[in-house]
């Protein structure tokens, strides 16, 4: 196709062996996958019809990304970069959904395919599913400024993008990732995974998961973490000092933030208030069929619940999987105690 084509990026089909691998866990969509660029990021072959366009998007100095690897307090961001970014205007925030106000670029390359179509007409309970969040030109053709989420890892964004606006990066421990991770996709009935914690693990780490390999990711955004339009953040100091956060983020923004102002956003940010908030809990989603009607799309809010689901053996596993992957590079996550 024309994509493929005249993509920047090698684009390789994963063969249907490994596939079939990776599909004995999925009672949802069993999406066809392909590889993409030197390292061979895991996606949906969906994102066949994205790729190039978010490639070459043009990226205007107002706008602003937070950009994480999946399930690595990506809501919880969003949230405190919009509402810093929109001059805390908390009704607004209230009355639209996240996924209107911060939309996923790349999130319809899972709609694309003939698989997911059939899925979502045989299960999902209205027909408006395709047009509950904005598609790419959409987002493209927004009014300034424009919030963006992506997982996509910096090799596959708009080369000009940290050139030109600012990009807030969220790193999060990969066992603590993988555990929400796994989660999540239990929940998302498109997914439908039904094996155990160590079966997603197992897949996780072989890259077999969407947009892993995880530590790409993540090299990728540490190495331009000193770019003055690059805020760095780990998960975990979220977690431990939640005020010390938004306040980086709000000098990173250019939007200083009273003491009050502090207090009353890190209390709407509280786990037990960000739980209870429907506009950033997919609230819609639980009404058409897509997640599960008794499961949360936030769950916990915490760092170090790895350690409920690793047996010893998996830990000692974790821990070499991440010396061999992530050793030598400066990334250190912070404990939490």
């Amino acid at each position: 196709m024309e994509t493929e084509k005249n993509c920047p990026f090698e684009i390789k089909d994963v063969p249907a062996e490994e596939m079939a691998e990776v599909h004995k866990h999925v009672t949802g969509v069993k999406h066809d996958c392909i590889r993409i660029g030197p390292t061979g990021y895991f996606f949906p072959n969906g994102f066949k019809e994205n790729c190039l366009k978010i490639y070459n998007m043009e990226v205007r100095p107002s706008d602003v990304f937070v950009v994480t690897f999946p399930k690595s307090g990506t809501t919880w961001t969003q949230e405190l970069v919009w509402l810093i970014g929109n001059n805390l205007d908390y009704e607004t925030a209230a009355k639209s959904p996240l996924a209107i106000r911060f939309p996923f670029i790349e999130y319809r390359m899972f709609l694309y395919s003939p698989n997911t179509k059939k899925w979502i007409k045989d299960w999902v309970h209205k027909d408006t599913f395709m047009n509950r969040t904005p598609n790419i030109d959409k987002i493209f053709n927004a009014p300034s400024p424009r919030f963006i989420k992506s997982h996509l890892p910096f090799s596959l964004l708009p080369p000009t993008l940290l050139d030109t606006a600012k990009v807030v990066y969220v790193a999060r421990d990969p066992r603590d990732a993988a555990v929400s991770y796994y989660h999540h996709c239990k929940m998302m009935q498109m997914y439908g995974f039904k094996g155990d914690f160590k079966a997603f693990w197992n897949l996780f780490i072989t890259n077999r998961v969407d947009w892993t390999p995880y530590e790409g990711h993540i090299k990728e955004a540490w190495e331009k973490r000193h770019h003055p339009n690059m805020l760095f953040l780990f998960y975990e100091d979220l977690c431990k000092d939640l005020p010390a956060a938004v306040r980086r983020v709000a000098k990173f923004l250019n939007k200083p933030l009273t003491d009050d102002q502090v207090t009353r956003l890190c209390d709407h940010l509280h786990i037990d208030n960000f739980r209870k908030n429907k506009s950033v809990n997919l609230e819609m989603l639980k009404d058409i069929g897509y997640i599960n009607k008794n499961d949360h799309f936030i769950r916990k809010g915490k760092a170090g619940g790895w350690r409920e689901h690793f047996d010893e053996e998996m830990t000692q596993q974790a821990e070499r999987w991440m010396k061999d992957n992530l050793g030598g590079t400066g990334i250190h996550f912070p404990e939490i105690n």
